[in-house]
């Protein structure tokens, strides 16, 4: 069952919103050639403490960062670690944040510098079927209406889905009901009503969809090693309308 939020517990989610774009932003202004990305998580749980929220991801499951920051051939979930980005780098940085109880996830690929023409389109399909996807986000649709609209985007634009991981509802618990593919499946999903509160999140292959898990046991990378762009908002749906709460 996919629990429906009030219009008070979307306002608190909106207030949360609004912090997790600031820390966003913060994060952005820092990314060039250079930087490792442990430094970008240091930044990030600076931010998050002067904002008085805490990581919605340290200690998750036992992730040990405080956000997910993923390079080219990584899709989500990577490390913050040691490693440098490099001119010509996309950069994919996931950051979750809770605030009184209530959690908001958001994702964005950044440029490193200048980036080859396959790398920026890859972004910017990525940022189209997020769009796309939210557009989809009405009453009467069901949830494979979202899904269409990103898989539909994604692939007439020759990239690809990742099948292997989700968006996801959000509130009181990071992960709620429903699941959000971004590929199309025989369940059409739930009808879409006011109050349901989503992470709509495209995570898009340069090549094939398949995807591996690293031995560190987090880090997801294409398995042809091409490049991969992840994008996402915290999306409610509000008297018959999107609203983007992390926007």
């Amino acid at each position: 069952m996919v629990p429906l939020k009030t219009c008070q517990e979307i306002d608190k989610m909106q207030e949360a919103g609004h912090i997790l774009k600031e820390v966003m932003q913060e994060l952005a202004g820092l990314i060039q050639p250079g930087i490792a990305s442990r430094q970008l998580d240091a930044a990030s749980i600076a931010a998050m403490t002067r904002f008085g929220v805490r990581s919605a991801f340290k200690g998750y499951r036992g992730y040990p960062g405080n956000i997910c920051i993923s390079v080219n051939e990584e899709v989500v979930h990577g490390i913050p670690g040691k490693r440098k980005l490099e001119e010509g780098d996309i950069v994919g940085v996931d950051i979750g944040i809770e605030l009184d109880g209530f959690f908001v996830d958001m994702a964005e690929t950044f440029p490193v510098g200048r980036i080859s023409a396959e790398k920026q389109k890859l972004i910017e399909v990525a940022r189209a079927s997020l769009d796309e996807a939210i557009k989809a986000f009405k009453p009467g649709n069901m949830l494979s209406d979202i899904s269409f609209a990103v898989q539909h985007c994604v692939e007439t634009n020759g990239f690809s889905v990742v099948r292997d991981f989700v968006g996801h509802g959000i509130g009181r618990e990071l992960h709620e009901e429903p699941q959000i593919p971004n590929f199309v499946s025989k369940d059409k999903g739930p009808m879409l009503k006011d109050g349901m509160v989503f992470a709509i999140e495209p995570m898009i292959n340069a090549g094939g969809w398949e995807v591996e898990v690293l031995k560190d046991g987090w880090t997801a990378v294409t398995k042809d090693r091409r490049p991969s762009a992840h994008v996402e908002h915290t999306v409610a749906l509000v008297n018959g309308a999107a609203k983007i709460l992390t926007q």
